[in-house]
């Protein structure tokens, strides 16, 4: 008996590629890129305002370009410089060109379009753009469609986004239910990919990340203890990996609730990490001497630091501080004069500094207001878009 050779043979099994591929859905969402789901973006901003208001005559105030205009610029010179009107603008007319099936791409330039609104301080438009994002993915149809989306394609970064509407709105317990729900599903998540360990590290730097969003809010509102607990359990992991920058951060947080016992310990920690850097250690003990009072020790250790790093503006911040409190106010001024001299676009956009800066030409005399002028001129010339005007101490009305 021959064998039949020309029998028919089963087809081959499908293959898990094949049954990945058949249960993506086919997301097509016009509906993101729609010219009316975005606001227009005002012309001017907060220093153009203190520019007309206190200097004069016109000439003597520095060209600001607040008109947004972003084709002459790369990307990378536009962050460095940030310029946020004109990347939000970019995001916008990208976001209108794009095809609407290119869903990774259009979420992507939501995500940077929400960021620069919410960098220049718009944050009513801010809310306003991301309730009209969210109100088009939730519409989503069927739900197995929805689903997909929002596990596999939507940027966790506009799901943060998305629960800051809620402080902004002066929700505050609302914001943190808010993030209490994306730990959890970061936990969640985190169990469910242990087996995987790309998707098991990624799901536990998110939950980090979230942690210490919960923890900057809760200090915020002076809860420092469970602010500090809350970050403890993540300075040193289970597998012996430690990390001395958020140690360093968890004392920090105990210093400003006033507890300088648990702050000593933690700074005692990381200085006997090995895997902490010098700057960082000699940074925690002179905190730690300023928050004793040995104002003397904390400004020599500053010092210190700043002469191998003349560009550590930090502590020269923080050396300021240490001298006003030895009473030499007129020191503290140049030191913060000459980091401003020497590198006005670094120094232009910490907030902190330029507050520091205008308090002591205030406590220094009663003409501290025409050096807070040219402070003005200053930063208008270097500061690029965003910035907390409230810094210079200059009232608006």
């Amino acid at each position: 008996m021959t064998p039949n050779v020309n029998k028919d043979v089963p087809p081959p099994p499908i293959s898990d590629s094949d049954d990945d591929e058949d249960d993506i859905p086919d997301l097509y969402l016009p509906g993101l890129v729609i010219p009316t789901m975005f606001l227009p973006i005002p012309n001017t901003d907060p220093l153009t305002i203190l520019l007309n208001k206190y200097i004069y005559p016109p000439e003597s105030r520095p060209h600001r370009d607040v008109t947004g205009d972003w084709q002459h610029s790369d990307f990378h010179t536009l962050v460095m410089t940030n310029s946020w009107r004109a990347l939000a603008k970019m995001a916008r007319d990208r976001i209108v060109s794009s095809d609407p099936a290119d869903l990774n791409l259009i979420l992507g330039l939501w995500h940077l379009r929400l960021s620069c609104l919410a960098r220049l301080r718009l944050f009513n438009q801010t809310a306003a753009e991301c309730t009209n994002l969210f109100s088009v993915l939730n519409s989503v149809d069927p739900p197995e469609s929805r689903t997909y989306l929002f596990e596999r394609i939507l940027p966790f970064e506009l799901e943060v986004m998305q629960t800051r509407l809620k402080y902004w709105a002066g929700d505050h317990m609302g914001y943190l239910d808010a993030l209490a729900a994306l730990l959890r599903k970061c936990k969640v998540n985190a169990k469910q990919g242990k087996t995987d360990g790309s998707i098991l590290s990624m799901w536990k730097e998110r939950g980090a990340r979230v942690a210490l969003i919960i923890a900057t809010q809760m200090a915020e509102m002076k809860e420092y203890t469970a602010a500090a607990r809350l970050l403890e359990p993540i300075c040193a992991q289970a597998d012996g990996i430690t990390n001395p920058a958020l140690r360093s951060a968890v004392a920090r947080i105990y210093l400003q609730g006033g507890n300088l016992e648990m702050a000593a310990k933690h700074f005692a920690e990381v200085e006997a990490d090995s895997t902490a850097d010098s700057r960082q250690k000699k940074m925690n003990s002179a905190l730690l001497a300023s928050a004793e009072g040995n104002w003397k020790e904390s400004s020599d250790l500053l010092r210190g630091m700043i002469d191998k790093d003349n560009e550590d503006y930090v502590a020269v911040n923080n050396l300021a501080v240490a001298l006003l409190n030895q009473g030499k106010m007129q020191e503290a001024i140049e030191v913060l004069e000459s980091a401003l001299k020497s590198s006005p676009s670094s120094v232009v956009v910490a907030e902190p500094f330029l507050f520091n800066l205008s308090t002591l030409y205030e406590l220094r005399s009663n003409i501290g207001f025409e050096s807070k002028r040219q402070l003005l001129v200053e930063v208008s010339k270097w500061s690029g878009d965003g910035l907390k005007t409230t810094c210079l101490k200059l009232p608006t009305n």
